[in-house]
This record gives C-alpha cells, structure tokens and sequence, in this order.
C-alpha cells in the first residue's frame, strides 16, 4: 500500500509497524467481508455456467431427438444401394415397395465455342464491358464481362455471383483449346439453359445435355420427378435415386425394356429403437451429473462436510424437480405410457437413469410401439421437458441467465468496494504515518534540549580547576 513510513529514529519507537497495525485493525473486517463474498460469487458465476452449458446441450438434444426417428424403431433399407437410397422419419410406416428407375433427371449442361488460346484467352477485346445473359426458367442472370477479361475471369465471376443460384461454370481444355461449360443445380423438363447479351459468348454455343425429368415407378405405379430426390411418394420415406435400374435382360433395347426392381423396405427395428432410448438416457444423466456436482455434499476424512457452490439452491431444486416431474408424469396412447414399463428406473441417491436389460426386451416384445407416443408428439416427454425447461433456459430472460447477470454485477460492486477501501486504507496510511512522523520530530526535539540542558547543568556543576 502507497504511503510514507517512518523509521522511529528519534523516539525509538517502530512507528511503521504501529501504523500498519492500525491501518489493518481497520481493514481486515471489510477485506475479509469483501473476499468471501468475491469468492462466493465468482464460485456460483462458474457453477450456474455449468448449469447453463448442461441445459442448452440436453434441450439441444431434445431438439435432434424430435425430429429423427429415433423413437419409432423404424429404419429404411434398400436392396440395392447403388441404385436407390432410402431414410426413414418418424412418420413412416413398415411396408416393403419395389421400385424401378427408367431415367434419372438431369439438368441442363451448355458448352461455349473453343477458345484455341485456352483458359487465358481474352473473350472481350472491344474496350468497353459487355453483357452475358444466362437465362433459366423464364429468369435471367446479367453477368458484366469487362473489358480485357479471359475466359478463367468469366468462369470465376458466374461461380462467384451466381452459384447461390444454383449456376455452376466449368473450363474444359482440350488439345484444341479451351470451353466454357455451363450448367445448374436445377433438373427437370423446362429448366434449360440459354445463353444472349453481346459479350459474344453465346456465338457458338452448344447443348451439351438437355434437362430430364426423372422417371420411376413404384409398385408398378409409374411417376415423375424434376428431382433425383423424392420426397412425400411414401409417406415419411424419402428416396434418393442414384442409377437407372439394371435391365432385366442384358442388351434389351426395345422402347420399354423390363428393369430388376429395388426392394425399398420399412421396419421395426429393437436395437434402433433401444438405441433411441438409451440416447435420451444419456442426455437426462448427463444434466443430472453436472447438477449434482454443483449442489453436492462432500464428506471429508475427519467427518466434517463441504457443500458444493450451489448446495441447497433453491433454483437447483426447482429445475430438477421440473425435469423429475415430467419424466416420472405418464404419457403416450399405448398400453404402456411410463419407462419405468420398460425397465428404466431412476436412483434415489443420484436421480440417474438405468435401463434393465431384461425388463427391456420382455417389454419391447408386445409394447414397442408405445414408445414412440410416449416420447414425441405435443404432449410427448420430448415436449414437455423442452417446455418445462424453458423458463431456465432463455438466453437473456430465463433463471440462469438472471442468475448469471446478478452475480456479475455484485462482482462489479465488490471490485468498486475493493477500490474504495483501498483508497480509504491509503489516506489513512498517510495521516497516521504524518502524525506518527511529527511525533517522532518532536521527540527528537525534547531529546535534544535534555541533552542541552543536562550538558549545561553538569558544566555548572563541575569544579573549576585550578588554573
């Protein structure tokens, strides 16, 4: 602490170690009062951060886990993944479906003329900027060549301003030279590409591919697509097709030759559906753990205890009693409308999740389908934990995030009350080392006129010698 100190020299006295004394009898009850309170907000800051990142990362996953199919044991499946892919969503069926590709749809591809300077060819030479128009489905992209730009420049400009449109160019270079090829994310009959303006790059220009529908069938229904994705033909299945399908008879070229069918199938899978489970299991128990290690209470070796930062939190208790009361709250249509049917129960120490195997499997024989009403929909478990959570959880208005906000503040008032005390225990150095100081003078003074007048007292009282 800044401050003159004095030394005690005339009196003989260790007036610094007075002065600090002094200065301490002062400042300890406020400093002690000012680190416990620091230490106790900055732990609780750091406890209910925890909490906050725990929450944000289950209710993520609360998120994920309604819009997967985790919960209805349903997985898809192709015979043949080169030519047809498959997912299944929550909203699915078990069926099997035989599905035959006759073409896949493709977009539109054009190539400009060859440019025998290649890539760097100059394709504007008059001075001035020019216009390419590209034009798709009755919509028109202008694209400004300038002047002196190559052909690299063009193919680099249409990606740069136009590939969010879904427009893509490409330089194919050959031994005769280099072309622009042009092409689009967008398929399907009445999507071609067209080339106009007065750069002078639609001189030439050829059809490399013209746009196809695609076309399959389905169960010998047949259908059309502007897609190789095929959304909403079965219900909760999406289709991705990737190949025509194999002939049935090697070299058939008739019009309409016979194709081997895929066999794209729907079921109910146990192990997907435990799988399911034993993800939101992991999720509740991890929010548990990093609740309980913040209000936890630690028994030491003498048998003394330590509470946790957030011991006997009133908000602690109210959020897991929140996330408690909607697990244990039965749910769903089925026979079955609690987990603890399928063998999850909960400990009464931790409040984790364990699942009995054995339970499990006998439950799943007859009542797998209840687990999926039990979980999603409005009033699943899924729904209700996300709302029951939520007034915790909002990023700047929730509990925690005024917890947070509060905590911080007090922090900011400790270190505004550190300052003033600090200032406080400086002018009180100060004044006590100045008063301290005077006295020191002043004894020094009275020292030296004793000294004085003993000296002139005991020359008075020596005998004069004899001369």
């Amino acid at each position: 602490m800044a401050g003159s100190t004095v030394s005690g020299i005339g009196s003989n006295i260790d007036t610094q170690a007075i002065v600090k004394s002094l200065v301490d009898a002062e400042k300890v009850p406020k400093q002690t009062q000012i680190n416990t309170a620091s230490a106790k907000a900055t732990t609780s800051l750091s406890s209910i951060g925890k909490i906050q990142a725990a929450l944000d990362a289950f209710r993520g996953a609360l998120d994920t886990m309604t819009k997967d199919s985790s919960f209805t044991g349903l997985t898809g499946s192709s015979s043949d993944e080169k030519t047809a892919t498959m997912t299944a969503s929550n909203t699915a069926s078990s069926g099997s479906f035989r599905l035959i590709i006759d073409q896949l749809a493709q977009p539109s591809k054009l190539s400009s003329k060859t440019f025998s300077g290649g890539t760097s060819t100059v394709v504007n030479t008059t001075g001035k900027a020019t216009t390419l128009t590209i034009t798709q489905s009755g919509k028109a992209y202008d694209l400004s060549v300038p002047a002196g730009a190559t052909l690299q420049q063009v193919r680099d400009s249409i990606n740069t301003q136009f590939g969010t449109s879904g427009l893509s160019a490409n330089i194919l270079t050959d031994s005769n030279g280099s072309r622009l090829i042009l092409t689009s994310t967008t398929m399907g009959t009445g999507s071609d590409l067209k080339l106009s303006g007065n750069s002078g790059l639609d001189v030439g220009a050829t059809v490399v591919d013209e746009p196809k529908d695609a076309k399959y069938s389905i169960d010998g229904i047949p259908a059309v697509s502007k897609s190789n994705t095929i959304e909403g033909a079965l219900s909760g299945v999406d289709i991705k097709l990737v190949a025509v399908s194999a002939l049935k008879t090697a070299g058939d070229v008739s019009e309409n030759p016979v194709r081997n069918a895929t066999l794209i199938t729907v079921s109910t899978n146990n192990a997907a559906l435990k799988s399911g489970v034993k993800g939101f299991i992991d999720s509740y128990n991890a929010l548990m753990t990093a609740m309980n290690a913040e209000t936890k209470v630690t028994t030491n070796l003498d048998g003394s205890t330590t509470p946790a930062a957030l011991t006997g939190d009133s908000t602690m208790r109210s959020l897991q009693a929140a996330i408690r009361n909607e697990f244990n709250a039965l749910s769903g249509t089925g026979t079955f409308k609690s987990l603890a049917q399928f063998g999850v129960t909960t400990s009464s120490t931790t409040g984790l999740l364990t699942i009995d195997d054995k339970k499990w499997d006998a439950a799943v024989k007859t009542n797998a389908a209840d687990i999926n009403s039990m979980f999603t929909g409005d009033n699943g478990m899924l729904a209700r934990m996300k709302n029951a959570t939520e007034d915790f959880a909002k990023s700047t208005t929730g509990i925690l995030a005024t917890r947070s906000t509060s905590l911080s503040d007090t922090l900011k008032d400790l270190t505004k009350q550190q300052s003033t005390l600090d200032e406080r225990m400086e002018l009180l150095t100060n004044s006590l080392s100045a008063k301290y100081n005077a006295m020191d003078t002043l004894v020094a003074q009275l020292r030296q006129q004793s000294t004085s007048v003993m000296t002139t007292l005991n020359a008075l009282n020596s005998p004069k010698s004899d001369s």
